[in-house]
């Protein structure tokens, strides 16, 4: 018994971008990068991107390059001239840093103090509240939730007397501690939610099988959420970082501008208003206050683009 040879099949001709081969399981993130790197990779893309970054850094460059002029050089023209007449000095950094009028260093180190803290305890209890309100039933847990989403509606600057008035009853009035709880107050809704979105993407088969194995609330808290969370966390901290380091309002109202606790920003605010016309010392004190959340951007974006696609853990 002879069999006749099926006719050979016509193979269809591979469409540009298609992808050829035998079938593979695609996961909704990868679908959307595929589809955006097809979308991004035009050229108008690429001059656009590039002229938006043009229009967003000059006036960054324009700064730094007149913080280094004398005032003589930039009563004479913009910081553009400095192409054919280039004349730099290190002096008003001096000034502006360890100046007897100014002494930046000081404001600088208060920032510091004041941002670190802001940043570490609202993300601590936050964490905590997420894992509650994802992982742990309990009666009301909804009607909770929302309430805290409700908060991020509330402006902040309806909250700033009560909280002001509430300060001087607890005598920590004009302290550092009148800043970390402020800001801690005000992260908190968003930092709950945010983190509380991270952690119900996590797969519950993770959780699930941790707790055949005999893992507590603390165990499966520590050892599976926050290594999955350590992007999420980098994101948001990022953003509160970048935003209590630039916060001029909340400062202003709780420390008077008191020099042993006042942040950078009250100062180069103090500066404009009194000393508007020594440009080569206010110049230089803005880059001061710009060149921190400038270099932890820089350094830690990637987190930060980590972060945003954080969320879709599940295939």
């Amino acid at each position: 018994m002879t069999t006749t040879p099926l006719p050979p099949q016509a193979v269809a001709k591979a469409e540009p971008g298609e992808i050829t081969g035998p079938p593979t399981k695609e996961t909704s993130l990868q679908r959307r990068a595929r589809l955006a790197s097809t979308k991004l990779s035009s050229p108008w893309a690429t001059l656009i991107a590039i002229i938006l970054a043009v229009l967003w850094t000059t006036p960054t460059l324009g700064l730094f390059v007149t913080s280094f002029r004398p005032d003589s050089a930039i009563r004479r023209g913009g910081w553009w001239t400095t192409l054919w007449k280039p004349e730099f000095t290190l002096a008003n950094y001096e000034e502006a840093l360890f100046g007897g009028q100014n002494e930046l260093i000081k404001y600088f180190l208060n920032s510091v103090v004041i941002t670190l803290p802001s940043v570490v305890i609202p993300i601590s209890i936050a964490l905590l509240a997420a894992y509650g309100f994802a992982w742990i039933e309990f009666k009301g847990r909804n009607f909770l939730f929302i309430a805290v989403f409700a908060l991020q509606v509330v402006p902040l600057q309806i909250a700033l007397i009560p909280l002001l008035s509430q300060y001087v009853r607890w005598g920590v009035e004009g302290s550092f501690w009148t800043l970390w709880l402020s800001h801690t107050i005000f992260a908190l809704p968003l930092a709950v939610f945010l983190l509380h979105n991270f952690m119900k993407d996590v797969p519950p088969s993770l959780v699930e099988a941790a707790r055949v194995d005999g893992a507590g609330h603390v165990k499966i808290f520590f050892q599976i959420m926050l290594p999955l969370l350590t992007p999420a966390i980098a994101s948001f901290a990022i953003f509160q970082f970048l935003w209590v380091w630039n916060d001029l309002l909340v400062a202003l109202t709780f420390t008077g501008a008191t020099e042993n606790v006042a942040p950078l920003t009250v100062r180069v605010a103090s500066m404009a208003g009194t000393r508007g016309g020594d440009w080569e010392i206010l110049t230089a004190g803005a880059f001061i206050s710009m060149v921190i959340p400038v270099l932890v951007f820089l350094f830690l974006q990637r987190y930060f683009v980590r972060g945003l696609l954080a969320g879709s853990v599940k295939g």
